[in-house]
């Protein structure tokens, strides 16, 4: 009876250990100011490498992230906030050279979950860390009758990622 009576009392301060120390360590929002380098394959050549700079706040307990990508210095880019809601599966862009907000379903194989986002930007403040455009793989929200295009070049996983935002003529 002793000993049960001290394994239980060992499981509930691993326990208590976990909850308040553990998970305790990790924020509840974590926010980034990122500065990424990439190289874009088309215009690399002419450019050099390019920096992508944007904040990033991760809710690790709602399960989403914003990202605002402000005006780049470069040009080639429009500035945006993203929002990743991946409990709904929804992704909301807010494009603020248009002032539009489009709503498309979350690219899984693209944006990388908060958990995993959040250890990999802790992992770029460690170190220097270069980043490549992901051209090919580029997500696209076009309407009918594309006329001018806007492009968000934003970082959400190991690669830069450019979405192309086309309206009306």
């Amino acid at each position: 009876m002793g000993l049960l009576v001290l394994l239980l009392g060992l499981v509930f301060a691993s326990m208590y250990v976990y909850r308040y120390f553990v998970v305790a360590q990790l924020p509840r929002e974590s926010v980034f100011h990122c500065g990424v380098l990439y190289e874009d394959p088309l215009s690399s050549p002419l450019r050099g490498q390019l920096e992508l700079r944007e904040d990033v706040r991760i809710y690790l307990e709602e399960n989403y992230e914003h990202i605002n990508v402000p005006v780049p210095q470069f040009g080639g880019s429009d500035p945006a906030d993203i929002i990743h809601d991946f409990q709904r599966g929804l992704t909301a862009y807010h494009d603020l050279a248009l002032d539009k907000c489009y709503v498309i379903e979350l690219n899984t194989t693209v944006v990388m979950p908060p958990r995993n986002l959040w250890e990999l930007l802790v992992n770029v403040k460690k170190g220097t860390y270069r980043a490549r455009l992901r051209a090919a793989r580029a997500l696209r929200i076009s309407r009918r009758e594309a006329g001018s295009c806007h492009r968000i070049r934003h970082f959400e996983n190991t690669f830069v990622v450019e979405t192309v935002i086309c309206k009306k003529s």
